[in-house]
């Protein structure tokens, strides 16, 4: 069986679409579709994938971007993806997961190198800390 080759696309986005990502990951769902419809529509299924929807992360990982997929394992605290994101340069989005899980390390030198991956790595922390919250409440857990 020959090995498949897996090109790695790199985060480079503009600086609007990255506040707009922001906004959609906060639950805006019209900027949620306007990503589906523009040219970055992995930022829309990343959406989704980091509320855990099976078919966002698996169209990640067949559209080449295994990058945000780590990145998303690496925010569940998942150390095989970190190290992943490590291993294959993605130093920026390593730093960027391990701040949305409340590394402060990461958080710190996040800040220096790109505050607006700061700003959206603070954001996915706060949901992610209050979907925790939510599982964790017994009164709020839906049958």
């Amino acid at each position: 069986m020959a090995l498949q080759k897996i090109i790695l696309k790199k985060l480079e986005y503009p600086q609007k679409i990255l506040i707009i990502w922001r906004e959609a990951i906060g639950g805006n769902q019209e900027l949620r579709d306007f990503l589906f419809k523009s040219q970055y529509k992995e930022l829309g299924f990343f959406c989704y994938a980091l509320l855990n929807d099976r078919k966002s992360r698996k169209w990640l990982i067949d559209n080449q971007f295994a990058h945000l997929l780590a990145t998303i394992e690496g925010i569940e605290g998942k150390d095989s993806a970190l190290i992943w994101l490590k291993k294959n340069g993605f130093d920026l989005l390593f730093h960027f997961a391990r701040s949305a899980d409340s590394w402060k390390d990461s958080q710190i030198w996040l800040q220096k190198k790109d505050k607006i991956l700061y700003s959206l790595s603070l954001k996915i922390e706060y949901i992610k800390d209050e979907i925790d919250l939510k599982n964790e409440d017994p009164h709020k857990i839906n049958p």
